[in-house]
């Protein structure tokens, strides 16, 4: 869902139906290795797969490409869901609720995978480990991951922090510069503080925890990149007006610099198992 795991906002969680399909379009995805890795180390079998905050699918698809076993997928807004059956049509065993995670009610299922994709920090901090112990199998994997991006060009990444100032906008995709991330998983400044390994290793409930990051070099063109910002909760929330100037403040900084903006993002991963 939202790329910033600031501390819990209910408001903000829920304005993403309203722009549906740009975030459908313009979010990035995650890498098939990180698919693979979540999958190699839940050895599912035939046990079902839980996804909390589905969205629109970025991540959905492709865990349900790989799966043999049935996917639920809980997914607050009803705006978002109705995109996210149409990316699964192709995929029955794909089930969609339309609820708040920490609403929803499994029946008497229990998972053998839990996973997350950008979306754990917008669950109650003071339930989601109980519910995530509570839906899981013994033996159930929880997969938590997060796609942050950085900027590699000191130059543009200086000219637009300009522009966030005027806006009084923080923790923008573009407020980190890629040569600031260091090697380890979970070090990036959103998250410094809230990886999940700080919460779980005090969790006799869970052990075998794993992070782990995986990298990639992109970039976006400027309308690309406009319309990623507008999926972004922090823009979505300004008013019409302001936002629409930010935006074009935004672009004429991207097209002086060569209408795009080379980007690392990572794909940083964690990974622990019910007791």
């Amino acid at each position: 869902m939202s790329s910033s795991p600031n501390p819990l906002d209910m408001t903000r969680r829920q304005v993403f139906g309203s722009i549906a399909e740009i975030y459908d379009t313009a979010r990035p995805g995650y890498p098939d290795i990180l698919v693979s890795t979540v999958l190699d180390y839940a050895d599912l079998g035939d046990r079902p797969a839980l996804e909390a905050g589905a969205g629109t699918g970025k991540a959905t698809v492709p865990f349900a490409a790989a799966l043999n076993s049935p996917l639920t997928c809980v997914e607050p807004d009803a705006r978002m869901a109705e995109v996210l059956r149409r990316n699964t049509a192709a995929h029955p065993h794909v089930r969609i609720e339309v609820s708040n995670f920490e609403d929803w009610q499994p029946g008497g299922t229990r998972f053998g995978l839990l996973f997350a994709a950008t979306s754990w920090h917008w669950i109650d901090p003071a339930r989601r480990w109980d519910l995530a112990h509570d839906l899981l199998a013994p033996g159930g994997t929880v997969a938590l991951f997060w796609n942050p991006l950085g900027i590699r060009d000191p130059d543009l990444h200086a000219a637009l922090t300009e522009v966030d100032r005027r806006y009084g906008l923080t923790h923008t995709p573009h407020a980190v510069l890629a040569s600031s991330f260091g090697e380890t998983p979970g070090h990036w400044p959103d998250m410094l503080g809230h990886w999940p390994a700080v919460d779980c290793a005090k969790d006799a409930r869970f052990t075998d925890l794993r992070s782990l990051r995986f990298r990639e070099d992109s970039h976006f063109a400027t309308d690309h990149y406009l319309d990623y910002l507008s999926s972004i909760s922090l823009y979505v929330a300004l008013p019409a007006e302001r936002r629409a100037q930010a935006l074009a403040d935004t672009a004429a900084v991207l097209d002086a610099h060569g209408g795009r903006i080379d980007v690392t993002h990572l794909h940083d991963l964690f990974l622990a198992r019910r007791t």
